[in-house]
C-alpha cells in the first residue's frame, strides 16, 4: 500500500484520529494516550503502530517513557489530496448556490403572500375550524 492508501486507512478508525487530535496538543507518553480509551495496551500499541507505519506519527523513547508525536509529512500528503477536490468541490456548491439564487421564487413580503406560495397540501397553523 501507498504511503496515501496507508495514511487514509489509518484516519479510518475513529480511535487513531482521538489520538491524533491529542497528538495535535503536543507529544505525549503511551500510556496518557491509551487512558481515554476501553482497550488493552496491547491493542494501543497495535494502533500506534498502524500511525507509525502510514507515517502519520513517530515514537521514541525518552529514558523509560514511550513518547509519541505528530509527523507532518504523512499529514501534509493526505492534506494536499484532499485539497486538490476540495477546489472541484466548491466550485461545484459555487454553482449550485448560483443556479438556486436564479431560479427561486422571489420571497413573500406578507402573511397572504406566503399563503399563496405554500406547498399544496401544507396545514397552516393558525386554521379555525367552522363550526
Amino acid at each position: 500500500m501507498d504511503k496515501l492508501g496507508a495514511a487514509f486507512a489509518a484516519l479510518a478508525d475513529p480511535t487513531r484520529r482521538a489520538i491524533l487530535a491529542r497528538l495535535a496538543q503536543g507529544e505525549a507518553r503511551v500510556g496518557e494516550l491509551g487512558r481515554p480509551f476501553r482497550i488493552s495496551a496491547p491493542a494501543i500499541s497495535r494502533h500506534l503502530r498502524v500511525l507509525e507505519q502510514a507515517g502519520l506519527i513517530e515514537r521514541k523513547i525518552d529514558a523509560q517513557w514511550r513518547v509519541c508525536r505528530l509527523r507532518g509529512p504523512g499529514l501534509r500528503a493526505a492534506h494536499d489530496w484532499i485539497a486538490e477536490y476540495r477546489q472541484f468541490w466548491e466550485a461545484g456548491l459555487d454553482r449550485l448556490a448560483e443556479y438556486l439564487e436564479q431560479t427561486a421564487p422571489p420571497a413573500p413580503t406578507s402573511r397572504r403572500a406566503a399563503r399563496k406560495h405554500a406547498l399544496p397540501g401544507a396545514r397552516r397553523a393558525n386554521t379555525r375550524s367552522k363550526p
